[in-house]
């Protein structure tokens, strides 16, 4: 009788003249400690310096117009509209550049998503002088709206790497490493006003790190082989109801944060009279705690289920918030303050507890179907990843609602009260929606589609 033939040996890491990989099977324990784990944490960590790099350019604006004073003609709403289009850019582009992983390689496109960050730097250092129209502001703005796009991308090639047992933590520091890139260019700034620099010294400083991430990306990343484009899992994303359920809450989270890290510093300034340097003082601790926290939920998640901490987290929110509208009308500064960065790590940890949720769902509608084992891993992978560029859109599109939001508000009140109000409103929604298809648990009755809609929902009070 012959023996059965071995199992394949776990693919090596590929060489310097080759970074495809030709099989990779993260679900594998042995794979996973022999090979796998270096590598993905290898991928991981420069990924999240490209990302890093790619948020700063993405709100690169934020900080631009709090150095353009009277002499540049530009009205507080004039300001909100630039920081609105640009976010929207970065909203936009993301669900390209979800697919151009697939098409070209994880690697391959960071190395091409990162050196496009040169255009609208070195377009923002040519025109950054009192004088150049608004619409010229506005175009080279959304130029910049690019840097949004590579946070989609790297989310999804993290996805690929690492197994679902891990994604949580994973994903977070990945996230959390890119959102660092608002409070880094924030602090930057703070350093260059301080030194009474300008804004073209801050631009000069990122030109050359654009450089070395592109470089970095080269040297030491990879590409997965069997990560290629399907068009059918983007479609299939898309008619899924939790795709679109999963972004309307991320609206919520990276919404928020995004939001809130275009329009801080000009609600100071506008609301609250801080000149550019006390605002800036001020604005560099929400994103760069909301960064930090953002692996803690993705943690939080693991540990406990993304649903109850994505519950529990838009209860804060709507908390915090609330102190906000009071802080507002009362023109406290210290306690506005105080709540707006609590609220900011509010968001990081919902950022995290969210996108732990995309993959676990995928992975219950799979068992749901009566997938097991590798089946189901590739199920949710397919869908999980494909579905990521989507949710990163639209979540992105509330951080253009918010700077709307305090556009109108300013016209029509002075002060950003009415916009805290429609943000609290918001936040109870997305905890009854939360509630409603994730953890509530109906009654198990009846059978076939009945039976196995109440199985799943009980399962997705687990993600």
């Amino acid at each position: 009788m012959t023996a059965p033939a071995p199992a394949p040996a776990p693919t090596s890491p590929p060489t310097s003249r080759s970074r495809w990989i030709q099989q990779w099977d993260p679900e594998d324990e042995t794979f996973w400690k022999e090979t796998g784990e270096k590598v993905a944490r290898r991928n991981l960590y420069f990924s999240v310096f490209s990302e890093h790099i790619g948020f700063s350019i993405w709100t690169l604006w934020s900080v631009l117009v709090l150095f353009m004073g009277p002499e540049y003609g530009l009205t507080p709403a004039d300001k909100f509209l630039l920081t609105s289009m640009v976010t929207l850019v970065g909203a936009v582009v993301r669900v390209p550049y979800t697919f151009a992983v697939a098409l070209f390689g994880g690697r391959n496109w960071t190395i091409v998503s990162a050196g496009l960050l040169l255009i609208p730097t070195v377009a923002a250092f040519a025109v950054m002088k009192p004088g150049t129209s608004f619409d010229t502001f506005l175009w080279i703005g959304l130029l910049a709206g690019i840097g949004g796009g590579n946070f989609a991308s790297s989310m999804t090639n993290i996805n690929a790497f690492f197994p679902l047992r891990k994604k949580g933590w994973a994903l977070g520091l990945n996230a959390g490493g890119g959102n660092l890139g608002v409070a880094a260019i924030q602090l930057v700034a703070l350093a260059v006003i301080g030194a009474n620099g300008g804004p073209r010294v801050l631009l000069g400083i990122y030109i050359p790190l654009i450089v070395v991430a592109a470089g970095c990306a080269a040297l030491f990343m990879d590409n997965i082989e069997n990560v290629r484009n399907d068009t059918g899992a983007a479609k299939d994303a898309a008619k899924d109801v939790h795709t679109w359920i999963m972004s309307f809450l991320y609206i919520g989270t990276f919404g928020s944060f995004i939001g809130y890290s275009f329009a801080f510093g000009q609600v100071l300034t506008n609301q609250f009279g801080r000149t550019p340097l006390q605002a800036t003082y001020l604005t560099f601790m929400g994103p760069l705690l909301g960064s930090l926290i953002r692996p803690v939920g993705g943690w939080l998640a693991d540990r406990y289920g993304g649903a109850k901490i994505t519950l529990y987290n838009y209860v804060a929110m709507a908390a915090a918030t609330a102190v906000l509208v009071v802080a507002s009308m009362q023109k406290s500064l210290p306690l506005f303050v105080t709540a707006f960065v609590v609220l900011f790590a509010l968001t990081g940890i919902g950022n995290g507890s969210t996108f732990k949720m995309i993959p676990g769902i995928f992975h219950t509608k799979a068992l749901a179907k009566g997938l097991e084992g590798e089946a189901a891993v590739k199920y949710g992978r397919r869908l999980s990843g494909a579905s990521m560029g989507l949710i990163g859109a639209v979540g992105a599109l509330g951080g253009v609602g918010i700077n709307l939001a305090f556009r109108q508000s300013f016209l029509s009140y002075g002060s950003g009260t009415g916009a805290f109000v429609a943000f609290l409103v918001f936040y109870g929604l997305c905890f009854a929606v939360t509630w409603a298809v994730y953890l509530r648990r109906p009654a198990a009755q009846g059978r076939s589609a009945a039976a196995t809609e109440a199985k799943a929902q009980l399962s997705y009070a687990e993600v």
